[in-house]
């Protein structure tokens, strides 16, 4: 189904992602986001790569050190955004997974754009660009993304695809470990895998 009037898919309100998507395994989640919509206001977007972080047990995690004044929303309850300032100049958008109490949390990499996201002219190749498309700041750390103002939606049509696993991108601990998930051959993807 699409608006005929500006030309994008509709993503209906009843197929948001309720709260028991994101009460499951931080691997499970970071898998089943792929393909699943991104909405903010009136941007929305397809994610197509992800990076699951397991809290305390994984060394390149936020959280590996314990809940702290910045990665407390990561061990609350699932279904809110951890937003983080990287560089200095960019902002991550990570959603929180796990049960209430139990680190965890999937970065979102890289989304492919819709119509409406289109005139931005902003590429959404990287979590720091689609932050930027979709006009996400720390002001959004801790929204419940079961309300909003930011939302994921199961997709209005879905799309079989194949999906990619590798190492995570730009991290110097736990760099092996194959928590990349990424839609195969999706031009809006960060970075291919390396061989």
């Amino acid at each position: 189904m699409s608006d005929p009037l500006l030309n994008r898919p509709v993503v209906d309100a009843a197929a948001r992602l309720p709260r028991s998507f994101y009460v499951r395994r931080t691997v499970d989640v970071a898998r089943d986001l792929l393909g699943k919509v991104i909405r903010h206001g009136s941007a929305s977007a397809k994610i197509v790569e992800t990076e699951a972080y397991l809290g305390t047990d994984d060394a390149a995690a936020h959280s590996a050190r314990g809940m702290t004044p910045r990665t407390r929303v990561i061990f609350g309850p699932p279904g809110h955004a951890y937003v983080y300032l990287i560089y200095g100049m960019h902002y991550c958008l990570n959603i929180v997974a796990e049960p209430e109490g139990v680190a965890g949390c999937v970065l979102i990499r890289a989304v492919e754009p819709t119509r409406d996201m289109a005139g931005t002219a902003l590429p959404s190749d990287g979590p720091g660009k689609l932050t930027r498309a979709l006009g996400i700041t720390l002001k959004h750390y801790g929204v419940d993304l079961t309300r909003g103002p930011i939302t994921l939606h199961d997709p209005p049509d879905r799309e079989a695809f194949k999906i990619g696993i590798s190492p995570r991108i730009g991290i110097s601990q736990a760099a092996e470990l194959p928590l990349r998930f990424y839609i195969r051959g999706n031009r809006f993807v960060s970075r291919e895998p390396r061989r």
